[in-house]
């Protein structure tokens, strides 16, 4: 019996990109089969089982095949829903909501303020990441004041915007309520972990002997990290940034409590205009129109936000490391 070395050894003859191609174009014809006959209980079951005959022909260890296995119930999980989404929407409704004006600012909003969010977390999140990597004493009650958002409720993280910024809060004269500021708030509050964790790990992958060869040429701690560390951890960075930048775009209830409509300068209008973040507009859409005219909504969002995550991702791909260290 060949072993996995062996078999690998021989698609490789073939090439990767051509069998992954393969593989998908396989998938695709099977969901289309499913989906017309009106049975994706079956695609479910084809999927399964074809990662684990792929796994068994790429490897062909017990061990793959039954992790393979397993992971491809997860994928089930993850894909199935969206490609449902996908192939039961209507053209006629996502082309009437994208020539909807107020579509048109719900959607410009949902990049605009998560972007402010994103670029905040990093511009104050960078300097503590760099701390975090370093070590310093009472590190671990940071870091835990860094992760709670990941596990506060989200209306819960919208009430405590409101406790710490609102009436009688840290900044009395800023409006929050309501506000694109309260709106940005609530939003960095809960990214602010992804573009600092991300940016840390990318600090803490970076060879201490280089910051240490900067050093002892002369170069001053601003200097070094300027020069040497900030540069070998951009891609960390600008990840961090993309994830603080999606975790926001998705936020819903923070928002819907702190600011559920906004009032934002829109290019295309010349002046102000009001609407809701893109997610609560959603869940409004499905209320008032139902499922179709909100999946519609939906389809555009993630169809706008797919393509600027794969744009960056692109423009930051360098085939290196997250820490940017090869």
């Amino acid at each position: 019996m060949a072993t996995g070395t062996e078999t690998g050894a021989r698609l490789d003859r073939f090439g990767r990109t051509p069998l992954a191609v393969a593989f998908g174009a396989v998938q695709l014809a099977a969901f289309a089969a499913a989906y017309a006959a009106d049975r994706p209980t079956l695609y479910a079951f084809f999927l399964v089982g074809s990662v684990a005959v792929a796994a068994y022909a790429l490897d062909g260890s017990a061990f793959v095949v039954g992790a393979a296995t397993l992971a491809s119930v997860l994928l089930v999980a993850l894909a199935l829903p969206l490609a449902l989404f996908v192939a039961r929407q209507q053209p006629s409704l996502i082309a009437e909501a994208a020539l909807d004006p107020d579509v048109h600012r719900v959607l410009y909003l949902g990049v605009y303020g998560p972007l402010l969010a994103a670029i905040v977390s990093l511009l104050f999140g960078v300097p503590l990441a760099r701390l975090l990597a370093d070590g310093f004493p009472g590190q671990a009650v940071v870091e835990s004041l860094v992760d709670l958002p990941l596990v506060v409720p989200h209306s819960v993280a919208g009430i405590i915007i409101l406790f710490g910024f609102g009436r009688g809060g840290a900044f009395p004269n800023v409006s929050v309520l309501g506000t694109m500021t309260g709106m940005v708030l609530a939003m960095t509050f809960v990214s602010a972990p992804y573009a600092v964790n991300a940016t840390r790990e990318a600090f803490e992958s970076i060879d201490d002997r280089l910051e240490y060869a900067s050093r002892i040429h002369g170069a001053s701690r601003f200097e070094t990290f300027r020069r040497v560390t900030a540069p070998l951890a951009v891609r960390g960075m600008v990840t961090g940034g993309v994830l603080a930048w999606a975790r926001a775009v998705s936020e819903f209830g923070a928002v819907a409590v702190v600011a559920y409509s906004v009032s934002f300068f829109y290019p295309p209008a010349g002046g102000e205009v009001t609407a809701q973040h893109a997610p609560v507009f959603v869940y409004n859409t499905y209320l008032q129109s139902g499922l179709e005219e909100s999946g519609a909504v939906a389809f555009l969002l993630l169809a706008v936000s797919a393509v600027i995550f794969l744009i960056v991702r692109y423009l930051t791909d360098d085939g290196g490391s997250t820490g940017g260290v090869a």
